[in-house]
């Protein structure tokens, strides 16, 4: 068990880690310090709670990716009601979400770029869970499985099903960009 005394060394050992995880899903740098926000005062009101059956990493991104997950949920839920005529708190940002751009990534071609992430976006959170822990985290298999609570068999599934779904996609959309040019 870890006490609020260690709660700033656990602090610095995954600030960098959640920032990067929520980027991954959220793609946009306002949101992902948000969430990193959110995850350490979670993690601070829970501390007591943390049983150690998993090890901290996992319980951290497990946190991470669900209050990530809720957060893509809660901004679809405004997009929709957007369009019935319910206005959000951030019209610009909502309409804007497809327009960023990772800082992580240098591409020349900026529209390659957003059509990648559009379409990661447009996988299943299972797939897109696995498919960026396993990629672009670098986790291995058995440390997924741990974060997203599956057998090893199906986080291999998972990546497996993402990376074809990916192949196909991607494959029709710079086909549609070649045609267009």
């Amino acid at each position: 068990m870890i006490n609020k005394s260690d709660f700033k060394a656990v602090y610095n050992q995954y600030k960098i880690l959640v920032y990067n995880v929520s980027l991954h899903y959220l793609q946009n740098i306002e949101d992902a310090e948000e969430i990193t926000q959110d995850v350490f005062v979670q993690l601070h009101e829970s501390l007591d709670k943390f049983n150690s059956k998993s090890s901290l990493k996992t319980w951290i991104y497990r946190i991470t990716i669900n209050k990530c997950l809720d957060s893509i949920k809660h901004k679809n839920s405004q997009k929709r009601f957007f369009v019935f005529g319910k206005k959000s708190k951030s019209d610009f940002e909502i309409l804007n979400i497809s327009s960023f751009e990772h800082p992580g990534i240098i591409l020349e071609n900026k529209e390659k770029s957003k059509i990648l992430f559009g379409v990661i976006n447009e996988l299943t959170e299972n797939q897109k869970t696995a498919f960026i822990l396993s990629k672009i985290d670098g986790l291995s298999n058995t440390e997924i499985s741990e974060i997203m609570q599956l057998s090893i068999s199906s986080i291999e599934s998972l990546i497996f099903r993402a990376k074809t779904t990916l192949k196909e996609k991607l494959a029709v959309k710079f086909e549609e960009c070649r045609k267009k040019k």
